[in-house]
């Protein structure tokens, strides 16, 4: 059984376009990495910038496998260089009853 995550990055001064770029080839990275399933992800923004992802893992030891795998780690510093993740609670939209976000285009 997979594991559904809710991811929040947040682009730092001047990377929105890049982070934008990036968060395109996320899911397919990790998909040729044999990681998550196929269900297709859900990318949305918040008004701040913020770009909030919801996708799924393969099963709890993918998620360990990422963070020793050459290519993920390649990945997560090019997300460094543009983002910081955050927690969904500090989305702003986070704290209404029935969140609503832009959709990721």
């Amino acid at each position: 059984m997979g594991i559904i995550v809710i991811s929040c990055y947040k682009p730092k001064e001047g990377q929105n376009d890049a982070l934008k770029s990036l968060m395109r080839t996320h899911l397919p990275r990790l998909h040729k990495e044999g990681l998550v399933t196929d269900r297709q992800s859900i990318m949305m923004e918040a008004t701040d910038g913020t770009i909030i992802e919801v996708f799924e893992w393969i099963s709890e030891e993918a998620i360990r496998n990422a963070h020793s795998n050459p290519e993920v780690l390649k990945m997560w510093g090019e997300y460094a260089e543009v983002c910081n993740y955050i927690p969904i609670g500090t989305v702003q939209e986070a704290t209404q009853l029935f969140s609503s976000f832009k959709p990721f285009e």
